[in-house]
């Protein structure tokens, strides 16, 4: 079965069927890993992709979704502001730049963002554009078209709308917002001229059958970046005491993704911080070829230059 669904991947003679990936993850995880690192390496080459992001604002979200740290239904002891300074926004950002990270994206707490505020964070991303040569991202919620046309105009090139899991475990984890107006938001930004990106996070006690749906669903939307969050169960969230996963449920994941998507770069994200440097590696050898590096939302992220060191150690070339 895995010589046969790799050969029809290599040759692109049709896509990986929901039924064809979980049947993969049952198939010798060695064998799978390196498969999917072969996937890898003819559709995206040896090249890693990097992005950074700054929490611009923090908390006091009135969604309740199960795994965040700063919904207002949950009670962490996270940090909260309306807007991140823009001296702090700068600095950060050219702090990246100067370590040659290729991606910068302001993320913001909440549903979304009014067009008052939007113009704000929006000068914020001018000021950056003409300090650095970082490309510029966005990950602000369920926004719609006029304030994404400001955003474009501002120079961001890619917007971020996770999709967190499959639309149908979605409602066991969020009653606030659905997926379809995650992929709202998504097509509209697509249809202005950004790139997308989306992703999930695994952990939430979701089955791999949703792991795969997923997939399919970001396959359908045609995205091409995608965050693959480990949860980090953070004390006083929904999710405080759910069940780390194992090794091997991480890897099979990141197998299975790649499957599913061979040329899409597939992005450590949050939750890297609990990986060994040894699982890291391995994941970087079965399917993994872009990350997510700093400092990361409420939660600790990870030093950008040893992270360099891991990635080059392996043959990668960082995407300067």
């Amino acid at each position: 079965m895995l010589e046969a669904i790799l050969k029809k991947v290599l040759e692109q003679k049709g896509e990986v069927s929901a039924q064809e990936a979980l049947e993969l993850a049952k198939e010798p995880k060695d064998l799978l890993y390196s498969a999917a690192n072969e996937i890898r390496e003819k559709f995206c080459g040896n090249v890693l992709d990097t992005c950074s992001i700054i929490n611009a604002r923090s908390g006091l979200c009135s969604e309740d979704c199960k795994w965040c740290a700063q919904s207002v239904k949950h009670k962490t002891d996270i940090g909260t502001y309306p807007m991140a300074s823009s001296e702090e926004v700068f600095e950060y950002a050219l702090l990246n730049a100067q370590k040659g990270v290729k991606r910068f994206s302001l993320v913001t707490s909440g549903r979304s963002v009014n067009k008052e505020l939007m113009k704000k964070f929006c000068e914020m991303y001018k000021g950056i554009r003409e300090k650095t040569n970082l490309e510029l991202c966005a990950s602000m919620g369920l926004i719609g078209k006029e304030e994404l046309l400001m955003l474009k105009e501002a120079g961001v090139k890619r917007y971020q709308c996770n999709l967190e899991t499959s639309s149908r475990f979605f409602s066991q984890l969020c009653t606030t917002h659905n997926t379809e107006e995650k992929k709202t938001t998504l097509r509209i930004a697509k249809e202005c001229g950004f790139e997308i990106c989306s992703g999930g996070i695994i952990g939430m006690g979701e089955s791999f059958e949703h792991r795969v749906e997923l997939a399919c669903e970001l396959r359908e939307l045609g995205v091409k970046s995608v965050p693959i969050n480990i949860l980090n169960p953070i004390k006083g969230s929904a999710l405080e005491n759910a069940k780390p996963l194992t090794d091997e449920e991480i890897l099979t994941t990141i197998a299975v993704f790649r499957f599913v998507l061979p040329d899409a770069f597939l992005r450590f994200a949050g939750g890297r911080i609990n990986m060994s440097e040894d699982l890291q590696k391995k994941a970087l050898q079965a399917g993994i070829n872009a990350a997510m590096v700093g400092d990361l939302l409420t939660t600790l992220g990870t030093k950008i230059d040893r992270d360099y060191e891991i990635f080059e150690s392996l043959g990668y070339k960082i995407n300067f």
